[in-house]
């Protein structure tokens, strides 16, 4: 499961043609945070923005150098901001800081060539499970496609991975038969669902689905895995 931390976020409002040096400021900054590992930095560019001289500033398609305000959002641990700050404060003349808790939920993965050796996709071989949930196209939860929302948890639940089918023909409980044709109204064909992981993984999505399911089949079966393998896998044949 992923796991919430505390971290802090560093807000920066400057404009586009603020400098340090010879460099615009927003470039600077990056510089600073990326040299400190900060695991999200991003600049947005405002639409329209009202700064310090009362002066209301609008973008426009043709006008490509007007001074609009940006805004850099750094976010790291309280020692990375703490460690960053004396530089901010140095190449940030005019503008706005601002410090906020914040809380982060999932954080991206590193890039293959990023990651420490030995670690990686989780190794998935020999006895695992395999859960398959049956529902129906029309089948929704708080106005959202239902598998559509399965999957979604399953990614922040951390499942290995999950493929979903739409069926060409079949019948459930109700036993009317449905048949993929050119002019068959969508939503009356069955969705499957697969996900073969860990007894542990799967155990603890199963009170989601029961919550969520609420007409269906959800099956567990037991397999062996043969083989698992993802794109970012080395290539044995590649010198």
């Amino acid at each position: 499961m992923l796991k919430k931390h505390p971290a802090k976020k560093l807000t920066i409002y400057t404009n586009e043609i603020d400098k340090f040096g010879h460099r615009p400021v927003y470039e600077v900054l990056i510089d600073i945070f990326k040299r400190r590992s900060f695991a999200c930095v991003n600049v947005f560019r405002a639409i329209e923005g009202l700064g310090a001289h009362g002066e209301l500033k609008v973008a426009k398609i043709l006008d490509l150098s007007t001074n609009l305000p940006l805004k850099v959002e750094a976010i790291g641990s309280e020692e990375m901001i703490n460690e960053a700050l004396a530089d901010v404060y140095h190449v940030v003349e005019n503008g706005l800081v601002e410090l906020s808790d914040t809380t982060i939920l999932k954080s991206q993965p590193l890039k293959p060539d990023e990651r420490e050796e030995g670690t990686g996709h989780m190794k998935l071989q020999g006895k695992a499970k395999m859960l398959k949930i049956i529902i129906s196209e029309e089948d929704k939860w708080l106005g959202e496609p239902l598998h559509e929302v399965i999957v979604k948890r399953f990614i922040t639940e951390d499942i290995a991975g999950a493929t979903v089918y739409r069926a060409m023909a079949g019948y459930g409980p109700h036993r009317r038969y449905h048949k993929r044709k050119l002019l068959t109204p969508q939503g009356q064909l069955p969705i499957v669902i697969i996900v073969v992981d860990t007894q542990e993984n799967i155990d603890k999505v199963l009170p989601l689905l029961d919550d969520i399911v609420t007409e269906g089949i959800v099956i567990v079966s037991e397999v062996e895995v043969i083989k698992y393998t993802h794109r970012d896998a080395p290539n044995p044949l590649t010198p």
